[in-house]
């Protein structure tokens, strides 16, 4: 007779082989699955979005990992609908619920439904039988589209596994648009386009053109060319008009384009358009999100004239209402709030603000962040440098790659090399034992 034990050593066996969000190694934690989850209802839901079935399967998997298993029972139900709807295919059914009946047969294993979890298997089994892959050796271009889709919210050193993913799922499937805009978004950093190849702003030209109505590529092609050097500053204003008519969500183009203006135009025409945005839709907090990040750039620019303490005041309130709608996931909006009462004189509450986030369970990237602009807080505003020192050394212990990371190391090599500090010793022995 077969043990309870055996059946499920069986089924959890044949769970592991499935592709879904359970066994794809994602492994989010802490601070970024709240930021995550947070990210993706500010998606929206509006009619025409491609991916809504996979935001929900992301999002119930995202509220799964955070205990909350009635939602996310809920999100997977939701997707499964949603992919119904957009594929508007005569089956209800089709590869695209591959994902979805896999996480669900996860769901149900974990709590214990084993049955369920079956039904859910057999599931996924049968669509993979009628709706095998084009190609032998690879998974069906569906799952690898929602798989490259998914690692793109998973910061960007995931996004060239996305590139690829998407690649081999538009040889399979080339008549997807959507799929073939999201490969070329995975192909650019918007933040550093310093590095952009002629062949990738090609790619973002053809992807445009065949996919008119999608404004964030748009806004990413405008400010493309307009770091190459070409002026863009009347198609910049008339993309704007396009993007204030669209429903509001992350997708709607509004960032880059708010970026955009912030770079090639001005910070204070950035500020009215964000502003003009809020007017028409004053209750939502990504746009309030995305104000006060204007605001913030404004406050930091010396090239925009003198600051008004009307501006300010603007940035604080607009600062402290983001906090309280993002409650789990405002880490950067903290301590730039903290930096402009700093800037504003008031640097007490600077100080409370850091002592209360230095008491905060954060994850690495998080603790990172806050050792880095304590460092500098405390050296600037405080002229404490010992102790500054030995928060950039917090931050650069953290073995995460990134930017604020090498930010403190550089700055940890210089005031060795200038060899005027008691701990420059210290800070020699620590920087050759450092994992680089």
């Amino acid at each position: 007779v077969i043990s309870v034990a055996q059946t499920e050593t069986t089924l959890e066996a044949k769970l592991e082989a499935l592709q879904c969000h359970f066994t794809w190694d994602l492994k989010p934690t802490g601070y970024t699955l709240l930021r995550l989850r947070d990210n993706l209802e500010d998606i929206g839901t509006e009619e025409g979005n491609s991916w809504l079935g996979h935001t929900y399967n992301l999002e119930g998997y995202i509220h799964y990992q955070l205990g909350s298993i009635d939602k996310a029972r809920s999100l997977f139900s939701r997707a499964a609908e949603a992919f119904r709807q957009i594929r508007n295919t005569v089956s209800d059914e089709g590869p695209w619920l591959v994902v979805n009946y896999g996480n669900k047969a996860w769901l149900h294993f974990h709590q214990g439904e084993q049955a369920e979890s079956q039904a859910c298997l057999s599931k996924v089994e049968e669509l993979m039988k009628e709706y095998p892959s084009p190609s032998q050796d690879e998974i069906h271009p569906e799952i690898y589209a929602e798989k490259a889709w998914t690692l793109m919210k998973f910061g960007a050193d995931k996004k060239l596994l996305a590139a690829d993913y998407f690649q081999r799922a538009i040889r399979m499937q080339p008549d997807m648009v959507e799929w073939q805009t999201s490969h070329v978004l995975a192909l650019i950093n918007p933040f550093n386009h310093s590095n952009l190849r002629d062949d990738i702003l090609e790619k973002m030209k053809i992807a445009k053109e065949h996919d008119p109505e999608n404004l964030y590529l748009a806004a990413l092609y405008l400010e493309a060319r307009a770091k190459k050097g070409e002026q863009i500053e009347g198609e910049a204003r008339e993309l704007a008009i396009r993007v204030l008519r669209k429903p509001v969500s992350s997708y709607s183009g509004i960032e880059p384009l708010l970026r955009l203006y912030r770079v090639y135009l001005s910070n204070n025409e950035a500020i009215d358009l964000a502003e003009e945005a809020l007017e028409r839709h004053p209750d939502e907090r990504y746009l309030k999100r995305r104000a006060a990040i204007c605001y913030e750039k404004r406050i930091f620019s010396d090239s925009d004239g003198p600051l008004e303490n009307s501006m300010i005041d603007r940035a604080i309130s607009l600062h402290k209402e983001v906090i309280s709608l993002y409650p789990d996931s405002s880490l950067k909006r903290k301590i730039y709030l903290a930096s402009i009462y700093v800037r504003s004189n008031h640097s007490q509450e600077a100080d409370q603000i850091y002592e209360e986030l230095l008491q905060s369970d954060l994850d690495p990237g998080g603790a990172q962040m806050l050792y880095n602009y304590y460092a500098k807080h405390l050296h600037f505003i405080h002229k404490r440098m010992h102790e500054s020192i030995k928060y950039h050394m917090k931050a650069a212990a953290i073995p995460q790659q990134s930017f604020l990371r090498e930010n403190s190391i550089s700055i940890l090599r210089r005031i060795r090399d200038r060899n005027r500090n008691r701990m420059c010793g210290e800070i020699e022995e620590f920087l050759a034992n450092l994992q680089l």
